[in-house]
């Protein structure tokens, strides 16, 4: 009988191989089934390919229990109902244990966006920081906004990646498909600077990645996440705000100002419409000026 290590070993090798999926991804899917086996060990069950309907159904009240959120436990569901896809697939289980589970309601909130004011506000704050971290952050700010992509995609950029004679970016995204994505002259002004000035100041040993840390090596998702949060703070935005807001903003005034919804899908990276869906709500403004301009009694 297969052993539980062996198992996760093909679900890895399927997500890497067949799927094409990042390693940070194939690390998330993993960690959720080492969540599950921990689960099983403390309900005494000693191998993935004894469990029944039952544990599948005890272990997702378990995460209710726990108030997690409905995205965190649908998304946990979805591991391991692959997971078990795979191993009845290659023959080691007759069913899945999970296929009767339900997912969860998806909860339907907005999208967090800046509107335009609070991004002066933010561009302004940035812009008058003459340091070389402070230079790499407004490159890094009006690049994110200008193109929406990913905090991970942006770390991934290499300089030859960008042409900036185009002004477009070569973009790896989910699955490792590759896109391009036009950026602006405000990004094309910043990131010029950065390159010939910031950058050259910070790194020691040379390499191709865009983006770098205060030792001039290549920065991090997580430290690309630190150092906008840190800004963003600093330049007194209000309300919670975090790094992937410019992505929804981006998204979001595009749509305001009248893009069709498949050409920010293809600039979002999204396989699917549905995904690109979620912005198409409109700020306030924009929806009272659209009624003053429109109803006959306004």
């Amino acid at each position: 009988m297969i052993g539980n290590e062996e198992c996760i070993r093909l679900f890895s090798l399927y997500l890497q191989v067949e799927k094409n999926y990042s390693l940070h991804t194939v690390s998330g899917y993993t960690n959720d089934i080492h969540e599950f086996e921990q689960f099983l060990k403390e309900e005494n069950v000693h191998s993935f390919l004894q469990v029944q309907y039952i544990e599948a159904r005890l272990f997702v009240s378990k995460l209710v229990e726990r108030k997690l959120s409905r995205a965190t436990v649908s998304r946990k569901l979805s591991s391991l109902r692959s997971f078990y896809r795979v191993l009845v697939r290659d023959a080691y289980l007759s069913e899945n244990p999970f296929s009767l589970i339900l997912q969860p309601k998806k909860e339907h909130r907005l999208p967090r966006f800046f509107y335009e004011e609070e991004l002066d506000t933010l561009f302004e704050f940035a812009r008058n920081d003459p340091s070389s971290l402070g230079i790499r952050n407004y490159a890094l700010l009006e690049l994110l906004y200008a193109t929406g992509i990913r905090v991970s995609e942006c770390q991934g950029i290499k300089l030859q990646d960008i042409d900036f004679h185009l002004s477009v970016v070569l973009i790896r995204g989910k699955g490792r498909k590759e896109r391009y994505v036009p950026f602006g002259s405000f990004a094309h002004d910043a990131l010029t600077t950065y390159i010939n000035i910031g950058r050259v100041d910070l790194v020691k040993e040379k390499h191709d990645y865009v983006f770098v840390n205060n030792r001039g090596k290549s920065i991090t998702s997580r430290g690309i996440r630190h150092a906008l949060q840190q800004l963003m703070e600093k330049a007194t935005v209000n309300g919670k705000i975090y790094p992937h807001m410019l992505r929804h903003t981006f998204a979001t005034h595009l749509l305001n100002n009248g893009a069709d919804l498949r050409t920010v899908q293809e600039l979002l990276g999204h396989a699917h419409l549905t995904s690109t869906q979620v912005y198409t709500h409109v700020t306030k403004e924009r929806l009272k000026e659209t009624y003053m301009h429109h109803h006959p009694r306004a």
